[in-house]
């Protein structure tokens, strides 16, 4: 099925080139917005799979944006000029499934849009390990993180387990699978019955979660 797509940049070349470029690469785009509110207002709209999102809109920021679009299913790709931490953070935070700078490439971006479809968390590199530094300081609350005791989640079962604690170091589906040597698909299989069974939207939420419990150290056997 095709991956449906909606753009929010207030520049007009910017917008509309990549637009046509997510178009060229079998991406459906189903609207385009110039502004904060006529983000929210068309995302509901259409209900595409992903929005593509400038952080520095007019009227209503990306992150706000974010926050007003936290019911839906769609996930969110903030593509920004910024790479400054405080924005990434405030995104993620926000709800944001990903982040990257516009620095990338074409080719980056239509990988970055079809992995945030499938519901991973595509990042420019070094911004990862940024935003998961993030939520180990608000999980620790000033504590040493061998302090946090790890608490999976009864409702999961222990394969669910494993692969939540591998989200949590931020290993790709791809790395997960060939480690517990399963598919791909077996894999994002297992991640939409975490997030069902949990009841959050994402893989930034489900990392969060994984985090506060401690789930991203390393298992003693």
């Amino acid at each position: 099925m095709s991956v449906t797509v909606l753009v929010a940049d207030d520049h007009p070349m910017w917008r509309d080139a990549l637009a046509r470029d997510l178009q060229a690469n079998d991406l459906e785009v189903v609207g385009t917005a110039v502004d904060g509110p006529s983000a929210v207002a068309r995302t509901r709209a259409t209900q595409p799979d992903v929005l593509v999102l400038d952080l520095h809109l007019p009227h209503l920021r990306g992150d706000e944006v974010c926050h007003a679009l936290s019911d839906l299913s769609t996930h969110i790709l903030i593509l920004s000029a910024s790479g400054e931490e405080s924005d990434v953070l405030a995104a993620i935070k926000a709800g944001a499934s990903g982040y990257l700078v516009k620095s990338a490439s074409s080719e980056e971006i239509v990988a970055a849009v079809h992995a945030t479809a499938r519901g991973e968390a595509v990042f420019t590199p070094g911004l990862a390990g940024m935003v998961l530094g993030e939520f180990r300081e608000m999980a620790d609350g000033g504590a040493p993180a061998s302090g946090r005791r790890s608490r999976p989640a009864p409702e999961l079962t222990a394969r669910e387990t494993d692969i939540l604690r591998l989200v949590a170091t931020g290993m790709s589906y791809k790395e997960i699978a060939a480690d517990l040597v399963l598919s791909h698909r077996t894999v994002q299989n297992h991640v939409q019955n975490i997030l069902g069974k949990l009841h959050l939207h994402n893989r930034v939420e489900l990392t969060r979660f994984a985090i506060s419990r401690g789930l991203d150290e390393p298992r003693l056997d």
